[in-house]
């Protein structure tokens, strides 16, 4: 069975990218985990990944003189190794339009937050001072607009009168973990389908 060639991209600890690393796994899942790049050579993530027998490099974006630079860099890495989809997960770059219009529609992402409410950061913290009774993340495909792509999926949680940032943000990572595979598995059994709706037949 073939299956999409994805790479993961983190910035920490990986731990959303370690629960689609292990979704993965099973041989029927239609994405498969091929590589794994951190821009921060100290990575928790990338020990994780190396020790789930995936590909992991550092690609440090301190040694590129512009964000240009890192970025074809970054490209090139990915599309010599045939990689067919990307998933960021805690990856705290911000991609220059450039580089999302070379993964357009073959790029998605997860965000703590019920988008399009609380785009960036600190979504936690916003979502409890607007008083919100309930809080959410959401996997979403990744354009040119900060956290402005198509939502693939979302998932909720009712915020509790004692809910901290903390608590908020443990009780999330919960549902982001279930999450992300779920939404990845949709995404790269789409392209599957799309693949095999290709007429590839050459008439003369």
């Amino acid at each position: 069975m073939r299956r999409i060639k994805t790479a993961i991209l983190i910035s920490g600890r990986g731990t959303n990218m370690n629960a689609l690393i292990e979704a993965s796994q099973s041989r029927h899942y239609p994405a498969q985990i091929d590589l794994v790049i951190s821009n921060r050579p100290e990575a928790l993530g990338l020990i994780t990944a190396q020790k789930h027998g995936v590909t992991a490099l550092a690609l440090d974006h301190t040694d590129f003189k512009s964000r240009r630079a890192f970025e074809k860099a970054l490209n090139t890495v990915l599309r010599e190794a045939n990689i067919e989809l990307i998933c960021c997960a805690g990856f705290m770059r911000v991609l220059t339009p450039w580089f999302v219009t070379q993964w357009e529609g073959h790029m998605i992402n997860i965000h703590p937050s019920l988008l399009p409410k609380y785009k960036g950061l600190h979504t936690h913290k916003r979502a409890l001072e607007a008083g919100d009774s309930e809080h959410g993340c959401s996997v979403h495909w990744v354009t040119s607009e900060l956290d402005s792509g198509g939502v693939i999926l979302q998932d909720t949680i009712k915020i509790k009168p004692d809910d901290t940032e903390d608590s908020l943000a443990t009780r999330l990572l919960e549902k982001e973990l279930s999450l992300y595979p779920q939404a990845l598995k949709l995404v790269a059994q789409d392209l599957l389908n799309q693949d095999q709706e290709r007429d590839y037949s050459f008439t003369a």
